[in-house]
C-alpha cells in the first residue's frame, strides 16, 4: 500500500511523501525497510521516543499521535486502534481478491479460557499443509497482536489463523470486527480472568461473541464437553460442529491412550471415517485442543486422514508451554510457565502425572485474576496437586502459600529437607536455591505459574549446566 493509502484506510492525516508500505511492526528493534512503525504510546515507554532508531533502520512513516521530522508520519487520535481499522481494510480486501491462485482466503478465529496458543499452533501446522498458512508467533491475541498477524498474510496465502483473547465484553466482537471469521472456534470455559468478568457465565457470554461475529454460510467448532460452549450453538446463525470425547460429538476422539512420554494417541472418528493420530505434545488434555484443531481444519476443506496425518507431525511451537528437558544429570524439566488459571493448572498436574518419574515435584506460583475465589482456588489447587501424586510442592511465593497449605491439609508434610510434602519459598531466588540442593537424577519438575510472578525464568534457570548453578 502507498502511505496515502494507509491514511485513507485509518482515517488519518498525512504529513508528507507517498512512498510503499511493505511492513507493519510496532518494534523499533524489529523494523524492516519499507516498514510502517506505530509509535505505540504505552505505560513505561512511549513508542514516539523511538522514531528515531525506526527511521535508522528504514522505515519509511511511522503511524503517530502528532507530526515529526524524522520520517514522514499518519497522524491519527489512537495509533492502536488505527492499526486494527489498517488491518481489517486489508482483510477486507485479501477476503474477496480470491487470492493469487484462486483461493478464497480462510480466515479461523480461536478462542476460550485456556489452550488458545496450542490449539493455534497446532492448527497453523495442520492447514499449511494444504496451503499457504499464516498463524501468530506466541500469543498474538490482543487489540496489537491480532492486527499484527492480519497484516503479515497476502494475496498468497490460503488460510488465516487467528487467536482471540478477551478481558470483558466486547473485546472478541471487536477482534472480529478487524477479521471476520470463516470459522469460529471455541475451546472452554474456565476461571481465567474470572476476577474481571465475575463468573464464569460473564465469561461465556464474551468467548460467544465469537460465534456470533460468524457469517450463515461460516462454521461454529464447539466443545461438546463443555456445556457452557456447546451452549453457545443457538448464539450463531452458522452451520454447528462439535468436538470432544463424547459419543455424540461430530468429531470425537475414541481409544485415547498416553505414551512413556505423556503423548496423547487416540483414533479420530467423523463422519464415519476413523484415522490414527499420535500426537507429539505433551498432556491428556491436549487431546480436546486437537480435536477442536481437527474440526477447524475440516470445515476449511481438509479430509479427514489428511488432518489425522497432519496432527501427528506437528510439533510445540510456542514457548513456556509444556516444554519437556530432560538435563544432562537426569533431572526432566517441565516448563509450563507462560501463564496458568485453575484449569491449566490441574492439565499440567495430570500430565506431569503421566511422565515417569523417580520423584514428581510441582514448582507452583500464584495464579492471577481470580478475583474474591484466589485462595480457596490455591488451596483446592495444593489438593489437586497432592491427588495427582506429586511428591512435592514448592509454593513460590506470598501469594502462592495458599498451595501449600492445601497440599498440607490433605496429609503432605511440611519437610523441610523438601525430599517429600509441600514447601513454602518466599521467592523465585530461594526456589532456585532449593531446587539445586534436593533435585536429583530421575526427577522430574514441572514449573508453572501465572507469568506475572516470573516462574519461566525459574525453569530456564534450571536448565543451565548442572542444576542451574
Amino acid at each position: 500500500m502507498t502511505l496515502s493509502e494507509v491514511a485513507g484506510a485509518v482515517g488519518g492525516r498525512l504529513t508528507r511523501g507517498d512512498g510503499a508500505v511493505t511492513g507493519v511492526t510496532v518494534d523499533s528493534r524489529a523494523v524492516a525497510p519499507g516498514d510502517l512503525f506505530v509509535a505505540v504510546p504505552g505505560e513505561r515507554v512511549d513508542g514516539h521516543d523511538f522514531l528515531g532508531a525506526a527511521a535508522a533502520a528504514g522505515a519509511v512513516a511511522a503511524l503517530t499521535t502528532r507530526p515529526d521530522d524524522v520520517l514522514p508520519c499518519v497522524v491519527v487520535d489512537e495509533p492502536v486502534a488505527a492499526l486494527g481499522r489498517l488491518a481489517a481494510a486489508v482483510h477486507t480486501r485479501l477476503a474477496g481478491a480470491g487470492g493469487a491462485r484462486g483461493h478464497r482466503l480462510t480466515t479461523v478465529g480461536i478462542t476460550g479460557s485456556s489452550g488458545k496458543t496450542s490449539t493455534k499452533d497446532l492448527l497453523g501446522q495442520v492447514l499449511a499443509t494444504a496451503g499457504p498458512t499464516v498463524s501468530p508467533p506466541g500469543s498474538y491475541n490482543n487489540d496489537i497482536g491480532l492486527p499484527l498477524t492480519v497484516l503479515d498474510a497476502d494475496e498468497h496465502t490460503r488460510f488465516l489463523v487467528l487467536e482471540m483473547g478477551s478481558r470483558g465484553r466486547g473485546h472478541i466482537a471487536r477482534l472480529c470486527r478487524v477479521a471476520r471469521p470463516d470459522v469460529g472456534v471455541v475451546l472452554n470455559v474456565g476461571s481465567a480472568h474470572l476476577g474481571e468478568f465475575g463468573s464464569a457465565d460473564g465469561i461465556a457470554v464474551a468467548k460467544g461473541e465469537l460465534v456470533e461475529a460468524l457469517p450463515p454460510e461460516g462454521t461454529a467448532v464447539l466443545n461438546a464437553d463443555d456445556p457452557r460452549v456447546v451452549g453457545m450453538a443457538p448464539r450463531t446463525r452458522a452451520r454447528v460442529v462439535t468436538t470432544g470425547r463424547s459419543p455424540d460429538a461430530d468429531v470425537r476422539a475414541e481409544d485415547v491412550v498416553l505414551d512413556e512420554a505423556g503423548r496423547a494417541g487416540f483414533t479420530l472418528v467423523t463422519g464415519g471415517v476413523r484415522a490414527a493420530v499420535r500426537l507429539q505434545v505433551v498432556g491428556a488434555h491436549q487431546v480436546a485442543n486437537a480435536l477442536s484443531a481437527a474440526g477447524a481444519a475440516l470445515a476449511a476443506g481438509m479430509t479427514p486422514e489428511d488432518v489425522a496425518a497432519a496432527l501427528s507431525a506437528a510439533v510445540p511451537r510456542s514457548r513456556w508451554r509444556m516444554e519437556v528437558t530432560r538435563r544432562d544429570d537426569g533431572v526432566t524439566v517441565v516448563n509450563d510457565a507462560y501463564n496458568a488459571n485453575p484449569e491449566s493448572m490441574r492439565a499440567a498436574l495430570a500430565a506431569l502425572a503421566g511422565l515417569p518419574a523417580r520423584r514428581r515435584v510441582a514448582v507452583l506460583g500464584a495464579m492471577a485474576e481470580l478475583g474474591p475465589g484466589a485462595a480457596e482456588e490455591h488451596e483446592r489447587l495444593g489438593r489437586d496437586a497432592v491427588a495427582a501424586g506429586v511428591d512435592l510442592v514448592v509454593a513460590v511465593g506470598p501469594d502462592a502459600v495458599g498451595i501449600a497449605d492445601g497440599a498440607l491439609a490433605v496429609g503432605a508434610r511440611e519437610d523441610r529437607d523438601a525430599e517429600q510434602g509441600a514447601v513454602r519459598v518466599p521467592d523465585r531466588a530461594a526456589a532456585r536455591e532449593l531446587l539445586t540442593e534436593v533435585l536429583v537424577p530421575g526427577d522430574v519438575v514441572l514449573v508453572k505459574a501465572s507469568r506475572s510472578y516470573g516462574l519461566e525464568v525459574l525453569a530456564a534457570d534450571l536448565l543451565d549446566t548442572g542444576a542451574g548453578a
